[in-house]
């Protein structure tokens, strides 16, 4: 069976739809062009790649934490998604859980955008998080977990690390950032997304320069705590990216038809909530 055939669930996507919800007026990035990815258009897709669910991330460009667009799409889609929202530190409880009630599963931090500094007040927040179950979705490169550790360690939210944890691809196994998300695995808390290699890796090699960074982390955390995700639709890349070969790379990554089913779909199912179907 293809992995085109198989089920699956993405669990890092992206909407922007400027036409029907306008991006803030102070985004820093604003989407264009090939870039606008509305719901309709990636229904289509999820239908020509057989993706059955989809995780969908309010995007640091464009919307921040007007979460106008998710929210219309959670409502719209029957259970078909789930969301990560952004928010601001000062949100309360109760608009937290509001979120929840509408399909969201955690909340999003970006320090690879806006650098470490942005988590600092986040302790508040993550105890929230950690009283709502819900998780905290983080997305560094490099070394920037180190400095984190803190925080993380002194609170109990379940987490959530976006894109391999983005390392440095020249650097190696052993550097400091990558060896910390190595160690959280320990923690039982956390759970990273096989997702975004583009994003630390040469286009036209993401095999060899991202496939043992790939395989440290599936033997790290088990597929039982790996989801993946194709960060449709792209945005920022300077070149070419298309969902059909980043789908064959992760069968190629993952060559193991049990491995894959569990890390594509038992395991989103079972963090995030989807349905059987």
């Amino acid at each position: 069976m293809s992995i085109y055939d198989e089920p699956k669930i993405d669990c890092h996507n992206h909407l922007f739809d400027p036409a029907r919800f306008a991006y803030r007026a102070d985004t820093v990035y604003a989407p264009a062009g090939q870039e606008v990815a509305t719901l309709e258009q990636f229904g289509r897709v999820m239908g020509a790649y057989g993706v059955q669910h989809a995780l969908l991330v309010g995007p640091s460009s464009g919307y921040r934490t007007d979460n106008r667009c998710l929210l219309h799409a959670l409502a719209q889609s029957d259970g078909r998604f789930k969301g990560i929202a952004v928010v601001d530190r000062d949100t309360r409880l109760d608009e937290l859980a509001a979120l929840k009630e509408q399909g969201v599963v955690g909340i999003a931090f970006n320090p690879a955008l806006e650098g470490v500094d942005v988590m600092s007040d986040a302790a508040g927040l993550f105890g929230q998080l950690a009283e709502l179950d819900l998780f905290a979705q983080i997305q560094v490169q490099g070394n920037q977990l180190v400095e984190l550790l803190g925080l993380i360690e002194s609170t109990t939210p379940r987490l959530l690390i976006d894109h391999c944890g983005r390392p440095d691809a020249r650097a190696g196994l052993g550097q400091p950032g990558f060896q910390a998300l190595l160690g959280l695995a320990e923690s039982g808390r956390a759970s990273v997304k096989i997702s975004g290699m583009q994003k630390f890796a040469g286009h036209d090699h993401l095999d060899e320069q991202a496939g043992a960074y790939v395989r440290a982390l599936l033997q790290a955390f088990g597929p039982d705590a790996c989801v993946w995700g194709s960060d449709w639709p792209f945005i920022r890349e300077q070149s070419r990216v298309d969902y059909g070969p980043l789908l064959k790379l992760a069968e190629r990554l993952m060559p193991d038809s049990s491995e894959r089913k569990k890390v594509m779909w038992d395991t989103p199912r079972r963090l995030f909530g989807f349905g059987e179907r």
